[in-house]
């Protein structure tokens, strides 16, 4: 059966807004530059499930940027993206890690947008294997960097439609179909924001994609929460890391200091 493994990141990636889709590249609002983050990834009841640390640097138009979650059952999942931002965002490279007990099919997925290349190691009958293939890349795919395109997406109904590259484990592209869903509350301390919210819809597309949700195999939305204005910034996302996963939730850690016996905090 045909297994799709797809990264959230994202994370994370519904039916479509009015207006028509388009596949293209996403203009740059907001160049991204260095960026040190924390994040949390959680079951939907709440519980931690993983420890997120976020590294970004910038050289010129090229960005790097790598996510690592640290899993309490000791799982891990990496993942390093590196785009240019001349003008329009643009995918180099891309490479995602995923192993240990919380997914059932670990893997190694790396995209090599310029030179056309994919490679894919996986587990199948307890023995490893590696498929390396020549593909021909869109200039939209979107693998690691979709919540940088949300965030320098304009105002109004309309979104894109973006590729990406999935392993099955054969390699294949699928669209992104992004839905701005509406603007959703939300508060910090006392202080109250409003947050847009997107879904992120895989469309497999073709024979397989008819056929997917008939036997169980279409992934499951992504909801991803973006706050606007001058700095737009990611607020939370919702959705499964891998094919027939948990739904888990992204969002950002607040840093705790130890505090010494009888020393008052701040000295």
């Amino acid at each position: 059966m045909m297994k799709v493994r797809v990264c959230v990141a994202v994370l994370l990636l519904g039916p479509v807004a009015s207006g028509a889709l388009r596949a293209e590249t996403v203009a740059v609002a907001y160049p991204e530059g260095v960026v040190r983050g924390f994040l949390l990834l959680k079951s939907l009841d709440g519980a931690v499930v993983a420890n997120g640390d976020l590294t970004q640097s910038a050289r010129g138009d090229r960005v790097t940027s790598r996510l690592v979650f640290h899993f309490k059952d000791g799982s891990l999942q990496d993942e390093t993206c590196v785009f240019s931002q001349s003008g329009r965002f643009q995918l180099v490279s891309d490479h995602l890690v995923q192993r240990g007990p919380s997914f059932p099919d670990p893997i190694d997925v790396w995209v090599d947008a310029k030179g056309g290349q994919v490679k894919v190691r996986y587990r199948e009958d307890g023995k490893e294997k590696t498929l390396e293939e020549r593909m021909e890349m869109p200039a939209d795919l979107a693998n690691g960097m979709v919540l940088t395109l949300l965030k320098n997406l304009p105002p109004g109904p309309d979104a894109p439609t973006v590729s990406m590259v999935v392993a099955t484990p054969k390699p294949r592209l699928v669209k992104l179909v992004v839905t701005r869903v509406g603007d959703e509350p939300f508060a910090v301390a006392r202080r109250s924001y409003s947050a847009t919210r997107f879904r992120v819809h895989v469309d497999i597309g073709g024979l397989a994609g008819v056929v997917a949700p008939l036997i169980g195999k279409q992934p499951k939305d992504t909801a991803v929460w973006i706050v606007g204005g001058d700095a737009p910034g990611f607020v939370r996302s919702e959705g499964p890391f891998f094919q027939g996963g948990p739904i888990w939730r992204m969002e950002l850690a607040a840093p705790d200091y130890p505090r010494s016996e009888g020393r008052p905090a701040g000295r």
